[in-house]
């Protein structure tokens, strides 16, 4: 039996899944990048952040994946202060968060079912996370989180097999397979056309939604924020400029959101300097 599972409904009171208050962070060299910022997202809400290129919005989710310390400021995720937590119980927390890289760090020759089933090392026991990277042990689970993205034929493929948009989609899939309660997207849909990107992101919204998963989701595509996510935090100079309901957002926000930027309205090629939100383990 496939070990995708949804999890029980949520309660009628939706706890905190992420709170910031006054959280600052200065990257070496002096330069600052987000700016005492104030933010509280609910548990089971789905968020797009958007802004201009250098605004902050991939510093935000690092600091969100405890790859990144604050500077200043309290930091809380699922009702824990990551950074007053020891090794091993930070390590278990970063285990219920789900990243999605805009370039996901895939071994060019792993099997795609390996790189899949990879989303639960966290949860495994050492021998049991050996064994499954020589012989797969959840090939069905492995699959039904591929055939969400409609990439179930491809179980066996090599990773250096696969197009840039399709290597994006199975690490959808990884994260739909770990099922965290939390998932951070970093330009999840930047290598797909417009029309995939959008499906694309309904699928990832449709499944954060069965599981009451909290979705952060940083995209240039200013118009597939608007259209896939009830909440839109605009993010511009490490400051957060507006935190409305998409449906009350209007040129006038998005022309200070982009001023002297072109709004970029289709999904843009990966950027190979935008650093990962790799988790470190420890």
């Amino acid at each position: 039996m496939s070990t995708l599972q949804t999890p029980p409904a949520p309660g009628l009171a939706a706890q905190p899944a992420l709170k910031l208050a006054g959280v600052g962070h200065t990257h070496a060299g002096g330069q600052i990048a987000l700016r005492r910022l104030d933010l509280q997202v609910a548990q089971g809400e789905r968020v797009a952040i958007i802004g201009p290129s250098g605004a902050g919005k991939t510093t935000l989710l690092r600091l969100l994946a405890t790859s990144l310390k604050p500077d200043q400021g309290d930091l809380e995720l699922l009702g824990k202060r990551p950074w007053t937590l020891s090794a091993g119980a930070r390590q278990r927390l970063r285990s219920q968060i789900g990243l999605i890289h805009q370039a996901p760090p895939l071994p060019p020759r792993q099997r795609v079912v390996t790189a899949v089933l990879a989303g639960r090392l966290g949860n495994w026991s050492l021998p049991k996370s050996l064994l499954s990277l020589l012989y797969p042990l959840d090939r069905q689970g492995a699959a039904e989180a591929l055939g969400r993205l409609d990439l179930a034929d491809k179980l066996y493929m090599r990773c250096d097999q696969l197009s840039g948009g399709q290597l994006q989609r199975v690490g959808i899939a990884r994260m739909l397979y770990q099922a965290p309660e939390l998932i951070l997207a970093d330009e999840p849909v930047s290598a797909m056309d417009p029309v995939l990107a959008s499906h694309t992101l309904g699928v990832l919204n449709r499944e954060a939604q069965r599981r009451n998963a909290t979705l952060l989701a940083s995209l240039h595509a200013v118009e597939l924020a608007l259209e896939h996510f009830p909440r839109i935090v605009g993010v511009r100079d490490g400051r957060i400029l507006f935190d409305k309901p998409a449906s009350e957002i209007g040129p006038d926000e998005l022309a200070a959101l982009y001023a002297n930027e072109q709004l970029q309205h289709a999904p843009s090629p990966p950027a190979a300097a935008t650093p990962p939100l790799n988790i470190p383990r420890c």
